[in-house]
């Protein structure tokens, strides 16, 4: 079902590259009690009323009294999270609703703790000093640079305290059974479509056992909310992003042949995939395909200050609330933000944050994701024998298929594009997500050879090639860190295994050079700036 994992040293250092990035029950139906729970689920935890919504956070936030906005959703509760409520009513009536922000700042001091009191550091009891890739590095350097950022898995080890657990409700973490390997800086969390290319890389440092625990976390996760949140914070809990459990999943099982773990983690990957048929589908030329989204109501919390002073420039109360949306849209795609997003008044992308029309855009590569989680479930209950759900997947995998040749394959452009359903059109700039079908396997692998032809044009036609420090997100500068020149490694990553997947010399020729040269002049950070 799974073919034996071959350690590719070529890709092995392009994935460590990502390590470090800063920055989902059967068959549910939209009637189901697991749908309406994830409909509700703010109004189900306690501490959502202080971190997600309400007077208290857009006092605080439109305050500034912190310079980033997500400091504030992070600091503990000191009191339940009703009396901390009760409390700032109170405080407002004697301050006339009109506290100075001294004033403001005690109330927080009072009421709040400190940042990352709901984590202690953690070294991983897998975690070996020489794993078995540094020996097939012979680039001194490259060894090197290997085994020093082998040793950073000891930096981002975090284990949760008791307290969390016992007291949930005075935290904005979502509690997790296991311990995790965090990003790292502000970001004191997991992130969803980060670890991925975690997982990935404990498995190539063969930290088994804390792959599978950062697995059976995710687990949990959909099994309480219906789907992975975009991080590790209730804020996060009414977004998504690239849905990619079912491709750690799948590394998992590749790497330790451990077929019984993918079986027994069928019923949470169909769950997963049933939230996104149910939540994010449209309708493109008369074809399902799906699109990022989000559930909630106002700014984001983490970004409050930021998104309500952007909001701004529109007039109504259904206008801010659109941008909000699309704010959050954005935001669960993991390109936040960028001019792939923008759709202008004459349909171009060439505007700024105000243009963001993240939800009227088909993403190549959401849909192709979701081919690929089809395609896993459907291997998945081969292995085990359940022929008629292998079949009844295997179905779901082809229609993604169909639609994605149907809506989102270009034959002028000779590769995939975004579809805008405003224009009713294909979105004809480069993004690197351009190819990623390519990565996930959705194409058709009885014509690689006119593909790859197709593709590689492509790429020369774009001067693609050109780029010392690696392929950048898009071709056009806007300030958004999304665009060019900054290059991220997730995209690169896309890139170069989608180009081997093609399996032809020279798109194979071209993987292994970009490869090699973004290793050589890669940094250790999440965004590389190009020039």
């Amino acid at each position: 079902m799974f073919p034996n994992h071959v350690l590719s040293l070529r890709l092995l250092l392009v994935s460590a590259l990502l390590l470090l990035q800063t920055v989902s029950a059967r068959n549910i139906n939209t009637n189901s009690t697991s749908l309406r729970s994830h409909r509700n689920i703010t109004k189900d935890i306690p501490a959502c009323q202080i971190y997600c919504y309400g007077r208290l956070l857009d006092t605080v936030q439109m305050a500034h009294l912190f310079r980033d906005s997500k400091t504030f959703v992070d600091m503990k509760l000191k009191l339940p999270p009703e009396q901390t409520n009760a409390n700032f009513e109170t405080f407002m009536k004697k301050t006339n609703n009109a506290p100075s922000k001294e004033q403001l700042r005690a109330f927080v001091t009072e009421h709040f703790d400190d940042l990352g009191k709901e984590f202690v550091p953690w070294l991983p009891d897998d975690w070996k000093e020489h794993p078995a890739f540094i020996d097939h590095i012979n680039d001194p350097d490259l060894k090197q640079w290997g085994l020093d950022l082998n040793a950073i898995w000891k930096d981002l080890g975090r284990k949760m305290i008791d307290d969390v657990y016992k007291n949930p409700h005075y935290y904005s973490i979502i509690p997790i059974p296991n311990p995790v390997i965090v990003p790292g800086g502000r970001f004191r969390e997991f992130y969803y479509w980060d670890s991925y290319w975690i997982i990935r890389g404990l498995l190539y440092s063969e930290m088994i056992h804390t792959a599978r625990g950062m697995l059976e976390n995710f687990i949990s996760i959909v099994q309480r909310f219906g789907f992975i949140p975009n991080g590790g914070r209730i804020y996060y809990s009414k977004r998504s992003q690239p849905p990619l459990l079912a491709g750690m999943i799948k590394s998992y099982v590749e790497f330790t042949n451990d077929v019984k773990f993918g079986i027994d983690a069928l019923d949470v990957l169909e769950h997963e995939y049933e939230y996104w048929m149910n939540n994010h589908v449209v309708q493109a030329k008369d074809y399902d395909l799906c699109v990022y989204g989000d559930s909630s109501t106002g700014p984001r919390p983490e970004s409050y200050r930021e998104d309500v002073e952007t909001s701004e420039a529109f007039s109504t109360d259904e206008a801010k609330e659109k941008h909000y949306k699309e704010l959050k849209a954005a935001a669960a795609s993991g390109m936040d933000f960028s001019s792939r997003w923008f759709i202008t008044d004459k349909g171009g992308n060439d505007g700024n944050l105000t243009d963001l029309n993240t939800r009227s855009i088909v993403p190549v590569e959401l849909n192709a994701i979701l081919f690929w989680n089809a395609k896993i479930i459907a291997d998945l209950h081969g292995a085990a024998n359940n022929i008629a759900k292998r079949n009844e997947y295997q179905t779901k995998a082809n229609k993604f298929l169909e639609a994605i040749n149907a809506v989102l394959w270009n034959e002028e452009a000779g590769v995939w594009l975004d579809y805008d359903l405003l224009n009713e059109k294909p979105r004809d700039y480069f993004v690197p997500t351009n190819l990623s079908p390519l990565w996930t396997g959705a194409f058709d692998s009885t014509a690689i050879e006119k593909l790859s032809t197709s593709v590689l044009k492509y790429i020369e036609n774009l001067q693609l090639d050109k780029y010392p420090g690696g392929v950048p997100n898009t071709l056009y500068r806007t300030g958004e860190q999304w665009d060019f020149p900054n290059v991220w490694p997730p995209m690169q990553y896309i890139l170069i295994e989608g180009l081997n997947n093609l399996g032809t010399e020279a798109a194979k020729s071209l993987s292994s050079k970009w490869s090699h040269r973004w290793r050589k002049r890669g940094k250790l950070m999440s965004l590389v700036t190009i020039i």
